[in-house]
């Protein structure tokens, strides 16, 4: 496995999860746009040029990345609740990364979009009852039926990771 690409190792399913794992896990999603902006503090527009690793995106794509795969989580999040089993719409995010948006927009606007947006999707997740944890979206590029309490915690697992790209950047740069 190459540490760069996966610093934090790949997301590994350990649920269902019980209800305090889950209030943990809620709790570090409303936290993580405050680790995001720390993780940013003090770059410089240059610095956010740099890709994590030498192939990879860069400080800026990364932060907009996150905002657009969360807004994605939390719409299926939702359409899980509200539908049976509805089939979500993947997107090309390798693509999404390379729109003119990533290029020419601030990232506060991402860091201010994220804080936002995990206020409301943490309060939908703490208002959810344990059968809500078991309902599902139909994912057509796996092609299989997603869990919310998997989404939950594979939500976790992704702002930690994105997070790690631009932390480890920064310890081995020194910055």
């Amino acid at each position: 496995m190459d540490e760069l690409r996966y610093p934090i190792g790949l997301f590994t399913y350990e649920g269902p999860y019980t209800p305090e794992q889950r209030t943990q896990l809620i709790n570090n999603l409303a936290l993580i746009p405050g680790q995001y902006r720390q993780a940013v503090e003090g770059l410089s527009e240059d610095l956010l040029e740099i890709p994590y690793r030498e192939g990879g995106w860069t400080i800026r794509q990364v932060v907009h990345h996150v905002a657009d795969s969360h807004m994605n989580g939390y719409i299926r999040t939702k359409l899980a609740l509200t539908e049976a089993n509805p089939t979500i719409k993947p997107y090309e995010e390798a693509r999404w990364a390379e729109l003119g948006d990533t290029f020419h927009t601030p990232i506060q606007e991402s860091l201010d979009l994220l804080q936002h947006l995990h206020v409301r999707w943490a309060n939908v997740f703490r208002a959810m009852q344990e059968a809500d944890y078991q309902k599902t979206f139909f994912h057509p590029g796996s092609q299989q039926s997603v869990t919310l309490d998997y989404q939950l915690g594979n939500y976790d697992w992704h702002s930690r990771h994105h997070l790690a790209h631009i932390t480890s950047l920064r310890e081995r740069m020194g910055w």
